[in-house]
């Protein structure tokens, strides 16, 4: 800018104006005549009146910066009121808040010191000036709905970690998270706050009031007779609590909600202001006059097709105005007032965006007559304006305020020198752009218009008391059918009000998606690839840090619309290349995983880290696919750099924390979700511990270290990605298993690589999170119903009580009608058809990507893990959260999808290539959950046998050195259904009590599979080692359970019988229960081998037949007489019926052991029966009175000592007849009579042995096995228990080689 403003020389671009009288004929394409007139109707007065054409100054290109000069200075006098301005306020004229020493806790604050997070408990700051006199507003943006309290304090007060703005005597405070003011006291005010609110903070002064308003609408007086006087003066502060953030508006960008009669703390620029939009009349009379050269006159012209054809007067006009224009255009709150409002208005007229080409054409212009650091600063400053003006725009009906701005996005993104500019440089980098993909939702129901647009509600009545869903569906009657429809109809005309915003913002993505646009550096979409991966990156990076991520909100609406757009590309690519796949097709290719040009940062892969797999499978990836890995790569992961890498993460996982370190004057790197709506990533950070070690500020570093040697993302262009002749881009390293078909264009498989992680970052948690409304709705309408019901039954004689209930009657109905129309503006943004139908492309497309890489063998270790838990999370949200508004049966292909999943849950569950523990446990819990409702337990049927046989196979393996429960709970599952009294699905004695989840997979009804046990019962008949090693473990488990258990219990009993009262431990409890249902799960496991193949325990030709039988006859014994006991331990701890405890009772433990003992000896052959009986009766813990208690029968001694007592009701299976049938208990009548029977013949028979004849081990059998080499003596059960884990004698330890029979001399 060499002369602007002074002389007539003017130098912009390679426009040059010379004062020569024979250059100015070059401009006289138009005579001297036409060219003053059209000067002179171009720059009017500012009163817009022209003098008469004999009085006015002959204008041309040489006296027009003068003329122009002279314009601008007319009625710019402003600068004298600068003093009265200041009046009534101390401080700097531009206002930001005190980072030096005007905060209190730890607090970043952006660059433009003008938004803060809380980064503390309580964190508190002010800003630099302060007021004493006058009428003063400023505004605050709120970018989170938590805890905060926004007002004013005066310089004494003092804040800490607890108190902040509204507690000390002279500071004043709204807090809309409470809906309360605060000034010490408290009591309420207001109306609740939502993020995308700005709430005004008005203080009077004179009148010594101070006011808030909520997105303009006054919320009335808050304080009055605050103190005055001398040294009193009032400074603008917040006090915040972790996470939340605000930005604030002193009066740097014109004012969204201005008060009359209120001043903004900071002057707007007005001199600048008054030239501003003098220039934009000047520019607008440009575009509505036109020179007709032929006619030699000037003409109106049409302003929405106006071009700028090359015509040198029109021109040099334009670079003379743009002269003083652009340095305007760099400041912001000219930028917003004068640019933004006028492009707003050339949208106004309606129509499609490609309706007003004037936009294109003004980009144009600035381009070409801007200096290009003026460009960028004022692109930056409009995508700011727009966004910030999107986001804290209030929800109207139509949404017409969204619409809008959405729009004017669109129109300048249009502009592809502006949309690579602003993709390159201010997108991702400086402002957070998914905003723009965001639809809010309304809070305040009716501010929103939903009552208008939903004017009838209605809730579904599907529940009963205890929440299940009631099993008689009862007619709907003819009023809730009515209301129900026009409810719906509301719904319809809601969800086309969002579809068009949704629209707007896909054409936004599908303009930043754009790879047809080369001219002039990269396609857009490559650019936006590699800032969507940094983008990726630092949601990945930070997940432990919940303050750094991109809000989940904004990651699910900004998934929708990046498939939407990513599907229009796939799909055009398809109706161009016929032979590439449809994106109802769609899949990742393995190579993607292992070849290294996308990068996956740290996430884990299913077979561990990279580098190590990079070592241990560098030969399966030359040889497959022909990739070598450098060996310099290898030798540089050797331990000491692993350990670098950890330590590389450690610090900057404490660069992320508020620790003593960051506060010693680090600046937290971070993307922008944490700031101001808008602005910077580079903020200070703020600690009251280390104010004085601020500065200088430590430059930022890279906060993670790359494993992978590949090029940086930034890096990346179209051949590195897309690929040329002979170089496949992305898809490099095809193994031999893939088909060797084009898909679609490599970019866009690294866009829905993208789309998957995003899922897995945090779309699924608040797919979740957000069922919580439609969970209110249902517990409010279950309160109503109860309430209506106790209306109707209450005696006319209680109008107290009736009135009362008709007030909770309102209270419930009005609540319900807030909670129904929000529901359905969740319905729509989040749960709606379409976005279902999304989910289910995402669910379809993770599993035709896992079924790729599986093929490729020891290559799917390279696959993240994420793809894995995005299939089986966006089953789960397809199942749990959509299920009440759209049913998942109607997707189509369901069936075959449902199969398909089941098959990768069934195969990678125990899969050798899966290393990480939670991802395994999570397969092993989805297949639990599979397996426990009908629909998908089918779907595991239908896979193929061979998989089917495979994964019974896995869930047999001995349980020891792997986590057993979760399978262990797969096989009950599979059994439940069939067990002795094993039809429940709810405890008998809990059906009185409301369960926490009705949905649980745990309380679904039983399902049994006859398929799967049918193959369980084959594998452990035909593989001789696999039932032993099978049984032995889950013997080994019950021991463990139910001994835990049995200790557990012990401790409660000693301490409910302390005369001081104490508390047992909650979790104490929660481990006893646990190990009491795993107890009795795996009794359910022992009865359903016993069942399927008895002969595992009867046929004694099988090695180790004998020894199992008798071993479980031991734990049954065990468990039979701990719980059987008369007035035992565990009679006590059952009575005392301790919340954590309510699954423990005598029916579940003792109806599971009757099931296994009935099969041993009642069904069964003759010779099986005699083998069980002998065993039972042989072992020295059997009491027949533990199987007379089954059935009620006490011993006499018992009821001779209980009967002065009261008549307390003693357990038996009679009373359980809903759950037990008749036919099984009269089979345990049956054993109950051959037991007394075998008992009193094996009493007669017995000979008394004398203790030396005793096994020296158990005291409980003669001696019967002598070992080899030492000759050492017990009985066969010890010994051949004792071998099952250990090969050393009892007594010398010497290795026993073997066991003979041994039978004691008649002789002796």
């Amino acid at each position: 800018m060499t002369s602007r403003g002074a002389g007539t020389a003017f130098s912009r671009k390679n426009y040059r104006l010379s004062t020569e009288p024979e250059k100015s004929k070059v401009t006289g394409i138009v005579n001297s005549r036409l060219l003053n007139d059209y000067l002179h109707r171009v720059f009017t007065s500012a009163d817009g009146s022209q003098p008469a054409a004999a009085y006015r100054k002959h204008l041309t290109f040489q006296n027009l910066q003068e003329h122009l000069e002279r314009l601008l200075a007319e009625e710019n006098g402003s600068e004298d009121s600068r003093d009265q301005v200041a009046e009534g306020r101390l401080g700097p004229s531009t206002v930001v808040l005190d980072h030096t020493s005007g905060f209190e806790g730890l607090l970043l604050v952006d660059d433009d010191l003008l938004g803060v997070i809380g980064h503390s408990n309580f964190g508190s700051i002010r800003a630099t000036t302060c007021v004493y006199k006058g009428k003063w507003i400023y505004e605050v943006l709120i970018s989170s709905q938590g805890l905060m309290q926004i007002g004013w304090c005066t310089l004494n007060c003092r804040f800490n970690q607890e108190e902040g703005v509204g507690d000390t005597p002279d500071s004043y405070a709204y807090d809309g998270n409470r809906v309360r003011k605060w000034n010490v006291t408290t009591t309420n005010y207001g109306k609740s706050w939502a993020a995308g609110d700005i709430v005004s903070c008005l203080i009077d002064l004179d009148e010594g009031t101070i006011a808030f308003c909520l997105n303009g609408i006054s919320l009335g007086t808050a304080f009055d007779n605050i103190t005055r006087g001398a040294g009193m003066a009032y400074f603008p502060a917040i006090s915040l609590s972790f996470k939340e953030s605000v930005a604030f508006n002193f009066g740097s960008r014109p004012l969204r909600y201005p008060v009359e009669g209120y001043r903004p703390l900071q002057d707007p620029p007005v001199a600048d202001l008054v030239k501003a939009r003098k220039l934009l009349g000047y520019l607008k009379n440009v575009i509505h006059i036109g020179i007709d050269v032929t006619e030699g006159k000037l003409v109106e012209k049409d302003t929405s097709m106006w071009q700028l054809q090359g015509e040198p007067t029109v021109l040099i006009t334009l670079a003379h105005i743009f002269n003083y224009f652009s340095p305007l255009m760099c400041k912001v709150y000219l930028v917003e007032d004068v640019l933004m409002t006028f492009l707003l208005s050339i949208l106004e007229r309606g129509g499609a965006v490609e309706a007003h080409p004037l936009i294109q054409q003004l980009l144009d212009l600035m381009w070409l007559l801007m200096e290009e650091y003026e460009v960028h600063e004022c692109l930056k400053q409009l995508l700011m304006s727009l966004l910030r003006a999107y986001r804290f725009s209030p929800i109207i009906p139509d949404l017409g305020l969204q619409i809008h701005y959405l729009r004017l996005t669109i129109a300048v993104l249009k502009h592809e020198k502006s949309r690579k500019y602003l993709l390159s440089n201010v997108l991702f980098d400086v402002l957070r752009s998914v905003v723009f993909f965001y639809i809010k939702s309304p809070l305040r129901v009716e501010e929103a218009g939903l009552q208008e647009l939903i004017p009838t509600t209605w809730w579904p009545n599907r529940f009963t008391k205890e929440g299940k869903e009631s099993k008689e569906v009862k007619e709907e009657s003819a009023e809730e059918r009515l209301r129900r429809r026009a409810y719906e109809r509301g719904c319809q005309r809601l969800k086309k009000r969002i579809e068009v915003v949704e629209g707007l913002q896909v054409q936004i993505l599908k303009l930043l998606l754009n790879n047809k646009d080369r001219g002039g550096g990269e396609a857009s979409r490559y650019i936006f690839l590699n800032k969507f991966r940094k983008f990726l990156q630092e949601n990945a990076s930070n997940r432990g840090n919940l303050a750094v991520l991109c809000p989940p909100e904004y990651m699910v609406c900004f998934l929708h619309r990046l498939i939407a757009a990513l599907r229009y590309f796939w799909d055009g690519h398809k109706t161009k290349t016929p032979a590439s796949l449809s994106s109802e097709e769609a899949y990742v290719p393995p190579q993607l995983f292992y070849n290294g040009k996308v990068d996956y940062f740290d996430l884990q892969r299913l077979g561990g880290l990279l580098s190590h797999l990079k070592k241990t499978l560098k030969d399966d990836l030359a040889a497959k696919a022909n990739i070598l890995i450098d060996p310099a790569e290898l030798q540089a992961v050797t331990m000491d750099d692993l350990d670098e890498d950890e330590e590389s993460v450690t610090s900057a996982a404490q660069s992320q924390r508020p620790s003593a370190a960051l506060a010693i004057g680090g600046a937290l790197a971070r993307p922008a979700w944490l700031s101001s709506p808008t602005l910077g990533r580079a903020n200070r950070f703020l600690s009251t511990a280390a104010v004085s070690l601020m500065n200088p500020r430590r430059p930022l570093g890279t906060l993670e270290k790359i494993k992978v040697l590949t090029l940086r993302v930034e890096q990346r262009t179209r051949e590195d990605i897309e690929g040329t002749h002979g170089n496949e881009g992305l898809l490099l390293g095809r193994p031999p298993e893939e088909p060797d078909q084009p898909i679609t264009e490599n970019s866009l498989l690294e866009v829905l690589d993208g789309i998957v992680m995003m899922y897995n970052l945090s779309v699924h948690q608040q797919l979740g999170k957000m069922v919580g409304v439609s969970d209110d709705v249902n517990e409010y309408a279950m309160a109503l119903k109860d309430t209506e019901e106790k209306i109707s039954r209450c005696p006319k004689r209680r109008r107290d009580i009736h009135e009362e209930l008709l007030k909770s009657q309102k209270v419930f109905s009005e609540k319900l009608n807030h909670l129904s129309r929000r529901l359905a503006w969740i319905n729509v943004t989040i749960y709606s058809k379409e976005k279902m139908q999304d989910i289910y492309w995402l669910l379809r497309v993770c599993i035709r990507t896992i079924e790729h890489g599986d093929r490729t063998g020891s290559l799917f270790a390279f696959m993240p893990e994420f793809y894995l838990s995005v299939a089986m999370n966006s089953y789960s949200a397809l199942k749990n959260y959509f299920s009440p508004v759209n049913s998942m049966e109607e997707l189509p292909g369901y069936e075959e999808t449902l199969m398909r999943l089941a098959a990768i849950l069934a195969k990678h569950f125990a899969d050798s290539r899966i290393v990480g523990t939670d991802i395994r446990d999570s397969l092993m819990q989805a297949l639990a959950s599979y397996v426990c409702y009908p629909h998908s337990l089918r779907a595991v049927e239908r896979i193929p046998e061979e998989q089917r046989i495979s994964m019974m196979k896995n869930l047999l393996a001995p349980y020891e050195q792997r986590p057993w429960a979760q399978t262990n709970w797969i096989l009950v599952r599979l059994w439940r259904g069939c067990g002795f009294g094993y039809r429940y699905t709810r405890l008998p004695h809990l059906l009185k009590t409301k369960p926490e989840d009705a949905s649980l997979p745990s309380l679904q009804k039983p399902c049994p599979s006859t398929l799967l046990q049918r193959h369980m019962a084959d594998l452990l008949r035909s593989d001789r080692d696999l039932a032993p090693s099978f049984l032995n473990s889950v013997l080994n488990q019950l021991n463990w359970a139910f001994s835990e258990f049995i200790g557990m219990i012990q401790e409660i009993q000693q301490a409910a019988e302390r005369l001081e009262r104490n508390f047992v431990d909650s979790r104490q409890l929660k481990v006893c229960a646990t190990c009491f249902d795993l107890s009795v799960s795996l009794l359910r496991v022992l009865e359903m081998t016993v069942t399927l193949a008895p002969e595992i325990f009867l046929d004694w030709n099988r090695p180790s037949s004998e020894l199992l039988l008798r071993r479980l006859a031991q734990l049954l014994n065990q468990v039979l007489n701990r719980v059987t006991a008369e007035r035992n331990l565990f009679d006590r701890v059952v009575n005392l019926r301790l919340p954590g405890l309510e699954s423990v009772d005598h029916y579940p433990i003792l109806v599971a052991v009757t099931g296994i003992l009935v099969r041993l000896l009642v069904d069964t052959d003759v010779q099986g029966t005699e083998r069980a009986t002998a065993v039972l009766l042989a072992d020295p813990c059997f009491q027949l009175r533990s199987i007379q208690y089954l059935l009620g029968h006490a011993e006499p001694s018992a009821l001779a000592a209980a009967a002065p007592a009261t008549d307390k009701r003693h357990f038996s299976l009679h009373t359980y007849t809903e759950y037990i049938s008749t036919e099984e208990l009269a089979k345990v009548e049956k054993m109950l009579n051959h037991l007394s029977e075998e008992s009193k013949q094996a009493a007669a028979t017995t000979l008394p042995t004398s203790e030396e004849d005793l096994c020296p081990i158990c005291y409980a059998h003669p001696i019967s096995a002598i070992f080899r080499p030492c000759s050492h003596k017990s009985c066969k059960a010890c010994i051949n228990q004792h071998l099952m884990n250990n090969k050393d004698c009892f007594f010398c330890k010497a290795t026993i080689t073997g066991v003979d029979d041994f039978t004691k001399p008649a002789s002796s």
